[in-house]
């Protein structure tokens, strides 16, 4: 099955063709990071605009990169949401014209759901993904901090969610009142490489041991509170800093994963697998942190150029929802009967 992917949720216009859920033939990205760099974040309206400027460019460049007609098509795959509502809209407007004018089903998926997918493509082809399962799943990007698990490739348990920030949207408020640049988790990253761990003291987030949640809040506040009382943090003092609240930041996405571990074997629920996506985990530091579960447990990282927002996630995921439709029997909703959704859809 040929599937088609379009992602335009925040600030990457992608677009991808991914042959069985598993092979992608293309996948092209427009990043917009220049156009916001100048804002210290994404302006949801240029974000829009840049959308429109970019949809169809892609669409025809990586046409020509996969080697594929039109009628090769077999299913279009498309972001629903979460996202930016006029640049979610851009994409799906242009899907829904692919869908029309190529006599193509389409379907719409999660953009979060989707990340986990991210994890699976570029995996060795003699790779069983039903043996990956079930499996714990972390999507840790700028928009997003959520603790999934799941018993197969398209059913996701919510475990644990952010109370407030994200972890990559608290990484780039720092370095945002810190002036260190946008986005915040790649100087972050090499920063941290610098630091001497020890030398600067940052609070434990959500401490409890019981409580399944993340919290980016406090530690953002720590830190501007701190940097208001000492902006003379520079060289070796200042990366030392950036090291001790980096550490803080995914030690607490470990602590939470150790801890949906031990609660769901509580269920008698063992995981083959930790699955961990999103542009966070881009940062070695943090592949490093999340790797190591014991029991049998293997974490799996996305190739670097699936970590950020693409649309060969998005087709894939497609891919294996519409074939789970077609097992049970069930028809796939008419587009005229779903619509974008700007924030999550928790169950």
């Amino acid at each position: 099955m040929i599937v088609a992917g379009i992602e335009s949720s925040c600030d990457e216009t992608a677009v991808s063709f991914v042959k069985d859920g598993r092979n992608v033939l293309s996948s092209l990205v427009s990043s917009q990071i220049s156009v916001h760099q100048p804002f210290g974040g994404v302006i949801p309206e240029i974000a829009a605009r840049e959308h429109l400027k970019s949809v169809s460019y892609l669409w025809e460049q990586a046409m020509k990169q996969s080697g594929l007609c039109e009628s090769d098509i077999d299913l279009i795959a498309v972001t629903r949401g979460p996202g930016l509502a006029g640049a979610l809209l851009v994409g799906v407007s242009f899907a829904r014209g692919l869908s029309i004018s190529l006599d193509r089903p389409l379907i719409g998926v999660d953009h979060v759901h989707a990340h986990i997918h991210g994890a699976l493509l570029g995996l060795p082809p003699d790779t069983d993904i039903a043996e990956l399962f079930p499996a714990i799943a972390l999507v840790v990007s700028g928009g997003h901090t959520n603790l999934y698990w799941m018993e197969d490739p398209v059913r996701f348990r919510l475990l644990a969610s952010t109370l407030d920030d994200a972890c990559g949207e608290c990484l780039d408020k720092v370095a945002r009142m810190m002036d260190l640049g946008y986005p915040g988790g790649p100087v972050i990253e090499k920063m941290a490489e610098k630091g001497q761990r020890g030398r600067v003291s940052v609070p434990t987030m959500l401490p409890g041991k019981e409580y399944m949640a993340f919290s980016y809040s406090g530690l953002k506040t720590h830190m501007a509170r701190l940097w208001e009382k000492n902006q003379g943090f520079q060289g070796q003092d200042l990366n030392d800093l950036i090291l001790a609240f980096q550490d803080e930041a995914f030690g607490q996405i470990r602590r939470k994963t150790d801890l949906a571990l031990e609660q769901l074997q509580k269920e008698d629920k063992y995981p083959r697998s930790v699955l961990v996506a999103g542009g966070v985990a881009a940062n070695q530091s943090f592949r490093n942190i999340m790797s190591g579960f014991g029991n049998g447990v293997r974490t799996w990282f996305p190739a670097l150029n699936y970590c950020s927002d693409n649309a060969a996630m998005i087709a894939a995921l497609g891919c294996y929802e519409y074939q789970e439709l077609q097992r049970s029997g069930k028809s796939l909703p008419d587009d005229a009967d779903w619509d974008i959704y700007p924030r999550y859809l928790y169950s």
